[in-house]
């Protein structure tokens, strides 16, 4: 049977601020990283976009593990997260994936032979990239380093409809119409993406991160059959390497009863939903969030305000501050080392209004 529980380290003090809350431990300040933090609002990385396309800084190591050290040159961050795509993976199943700007699938995945021709490579040969640029990274990396995936649903989303989409009709047309293709497809991909991210973890990564960006598109039920089970596969095939595990889906409070049953020890949420009451629907786990990405356009004095209110409104458990997504690109940096200078001295054992 599947150990679902990984199993911390014994003295969580030795641990790292980042992983500790993870872990489940009430740091007296919340760790803070950001989503998409090395990335189009930082010059150093725009520069380097220049020279090399998207998809050589994500296949070439060294490229991407400094891509990914950009921001923890330029800030004092808890966490780095490895510089790649969730679509990365897809091109180790056979999959044609080009980036227009957005992910664009040259074939979409929607008959019985689709779902067949889809391979599932071994560990060692799903993008082994991405496993050497962990490697380089934790050679150098004085904090921990976070791997990723998509989950099964929001991979199907891009394979089903070929490209990004407001609504993804033919997406859930395809959930509706077509349900045992879709479980066949998604049985595949849940597959991959625990050999993926243990692949991962066993280069080096220290936590993971699992996206189900389009997960709130759904209802509970739909959510619960085609989403929730699927990535509760793939959480399930973690536990035995003993990392915490984050699930981050966006737009999904209503979802939130399900999420909670999901095998992680940490959920990432939107801006949607206040964290203290995002707290009361998920009790047991560690809270990561919840800045809206907007809200570092504004002046520092707001920026300021919010941010100490959502420290305020996580305390009384574990807190990990994020972004609900990821940074806009027209962020100014500046904006960013003030939310970081804000956060780290916030003190959240001290009394509060």
């Amino acid at each position: 049977m599947l150990r679902t529980n990984p199993t911390p380290p014994t003295d969580i003090s030795e641990a790292p601020l980042f992983l500790r809350a993870l872990w489940g431990e009430d740091t007296p300040r919340a760790p803070i990283w950001i989503m998409r933090q090395a990335g189009r609002y930082l010059p150093e990385y725009r520069a380097l976009k220049e020279k090399y396309s998207f998809w050589q800084m994500c296949e070439e190591p060294d490229l991407a593990a400094e891509v990914t050290l950009q921001p923890l040159a330029r800030y004092p961050l808890d966490a780095a997260i490895v510089f790649s795509d969730i679509m990365t993976p897809l091109s180790s199943m056979g999959v044609d994936v080009a980036f227009h700007p957005g992910p664009v699938v040259a074939a979409p995945i929607r008959t019985p032979a689709d779902i067949q021709a889809l391979r599932v490579p071994a560990e060692d040969e799903i993008s082994p990239y991405v496993g050497e640029a962990i490697r380089i990274l934790r050679r150098s990396l004085h904090v921990p380093l976070i791997g990723f995936a998509g989950a099964p649903l929001t991979l199907a989303t891009y394979l089903i409809q070929g490209q990004g989409s407001k609504e993804y009709p033919t997406l859930r047309q395809f959930l509706w119409g077509e349900p045992d293709l879709a479980h066949a497809l998604l049985e595949k991909l849940a597959e991959m993406t625990a050999r993926y991210l243990r692949m991962q973890i066993k280069a080096g990564a220290q936590a993971i991160q699992l996206f189900d960006s389009w997960a709130g598109l759904h209802s509970a039920p739909i959510y619960r059959t085609f989403g929730a089970s699927y990535a509760a596969k793939v959480l399930d095939r973690l536990a035995d390497l003993d990392v915490p595990r984050i699930y981050i889906a966006v737009g999904a409070s209503h979802l939130y009863e399900e999420i909670a049953a999901l095998p992680v020890e940490a959920v990432s949420v939107d801006w949607r939903m206040p964290l203290d009451l995002v707290r009361r629907a998920l009790p047991a786990k560690t809270l990561q969030g919840n800045l809206e990405p907007a809200i570092l356009l504004a002046p520092p004095q707001v920026i300021e305000e919010q941010a100490q209110d959502i420290l305020r409104r996580g305390i009384g458990g574990a807190h990990v501050f994020n972004l609900g997504h990821g940074i806009f690109p027209q962020t100014p940096p500046e904006h960013l080392a003030h939310l970081i200078d804000v956060v780290q001295r916030f003190d959240r054992h001290a009394p509060h209004p």
